[in-house]
């Protein structure tokens, strides 16, 4: 009998702390496999003997259940970074990631080039607080290199009791010399939506991850927004940058409180799924009304932006419903299904590709902003002067002709707000600018 399986979409191969995948709310129901065909009895006497040779001449014993798991890990790896096998605690931790709660470092890393390559830190946590960002490669843990070692091996490195320190060596793209960072272990606690006013009825909804009750809570921080601006909500920056992903059923929710279901073409489709099994022939639809009735929307991305977060990106810029900002995102449209093994261990393996509603696939590709703003750091300027300062304007001409409102429109008059905002985060100084300018077309 065919065990009880259940579709998954994942951000990246391992997380420090968890397995980088979570549970989606549904649950295939189909009992047709492809054919099998049976395994070549060749293949299985060399595969014996190679067991044999590594118990007779391995330097070391060797018990068969460690031999049997590599030999298991092996398999898995060679087909894709995402197939993997979960021994006890990896199963476990999967389960755990979708409620927010996990014990780790916070990090989504995979494997490039026999490297350990971050994806994105996780808001709040330990490789965030210690500066780590996208797209750093790992050299080394403590003292030990990781050139060469599996994905799974350089994880068991990281992780560790909540207390304890390790430090990872990573290398930085611009940088002329590798980094050393020290990193606290804890038990991470990830709330996963905040939001808050950027100005009189603009507001910032950021989400870290995709989580079981993170759809709820966007509708949740929605609602609080639009009272605090008494029901006159001018726009909305969403910002999912340098997030991971996560659980599927949370960003087909996110993506449905931004849209009204009877008005969208595509068959009202936020996303569907294609593979070879019929239970992964899926399609989640926009259900309810767009809770944002319509005011402008920016969606801030990056290169840390993966997965379900993809998901959310795609399907509101094929139903033109928001305008993308940023950089390029991370590409990631696999999906995994878990399945259940004895003993309390899993298998997580590739069954599918995911595509926007327009029937875009973004693997490898990623979703490309409608406007690309890289994420530059404007320097404050020293002393008592500001950046307006140093820039000059007709109005500090000598003899220029005098203006009725001769203030009106001068960058000096920006508020103070704004220039704090150019300066702290560049990206969402600009979808403010971009989302004010919506507004004013409408």
């Amino acid at each position: 009998m065919r065990p009880n399986i259940k579709l998954i979409i994942t951000t990246y191969s391992l997380a420090l702390g968890l397995v980088a995948t979570a549970y989606a709310n549904t649950t295939t129901t189909s009992t047709t496999l492809p054919n099998t065909e049976q395994l070549p009895i060749s293949d299985l006497d060399r595969f014996t003997t190679v067991i044999e040779h590594i118990k007779n001449y391995y330097v070391k014993n060797v018990d068969d259940s460690t031999l049997f798991e590599n030999a298991i890990r092996g398999m898995l790896s060679g087909l894709d970074p995402h197939s993997a096998y979960l021994n006890k605690d990896e199963f476990a931790e999967l389960k755990a990631s979708t409620s927010g709660k996990f014990g780790g470092l916070g990090i989504e890393v995979t494997l490039e080039d026999g490297l350990i390559k971050v994806i994105s830190p996780i808001d709040g946590t330990p490789a965030a607080k210690a500066g780590m960002q996208p797209g750093d490669l790992i050299i080394k843990i403590d003292d030990t290199p990781v050139r060469d070692i599996s994905l799974s091996e350089a994880v068991d490195k990281m992780r560790g009791k909540p207390g304890t320190e390790v430090f990872l060596t990573v290398v930085r793209k611009n940088d002329n010399k590798p980094l050393k960072l020290k990193l606290l272990r804890e038990t991470i606690n990830v709330q996963s939506v905040h939001s808050k006013m950027l100005e009189d009825g603009f507001a910032y909804v950021r989400i870290s991850q995709f989580q079981n009750d993170t759809g709820s809570d966007v509708a949740k921080e929605i609602k609080k927004i639009t009272n605090d601006s008494q029901n006159k909500l001018k726009g909305l920056v969403l910002d999912l940058r340098n997030n991971p992903g996560g659980v599927l059923d949370a960003s087909v929710q996110t993506t449905s409180a931004f849209l009204d279901k009877e008005k969208l073409p595509y068959d009202k489709v936020v996303v569907f799924t294609k593979g070879r099994i019929a239970g992964a022939q899926t399609k989640e639809k926009a259900t309810g009304k767009d809770l944002l009735q319509g005011a402008p929307m920016i969606v801030l991305v990056n290169s840390g932006s993966a997965s379900a977060s993809e998901i959310v990106a795609g399907a509101l810029q094929d139903y033109k419903r928001a305008v993308i900002l940023g950089t390029a995102t991370f590409g990631k449209a696999s999906v995994q299904t878990v399945l259940p093994l004895k003993d309390q261990r899993g298998l997580k393996l590739t069954t599918a590709l995911y595509y926007t509603p327009s029937g875009r696939s973004i693997q490898a590709r990623g979703i490309v902003p409608d406007i690309v703003v890289e994420n530059v750091a404007i320097p404050k300027p020293k002393g008592n002067s500001t950046a307006e300062d140093l820039l000059i304007h007709e109005a500090d001409l000598q003899g220029h002709l005098q203006n009725a409102t001769e203030n009106s429109g001068n960058i000096k008059n920006a508020s103070a707000d704004d220039k704090a905002l150019m300066y702290e985060d560049y990206q969402l100084y600009q979808a403010l600018n971009a989302l004010k300018a919506q507004q004013a077309l409408r």
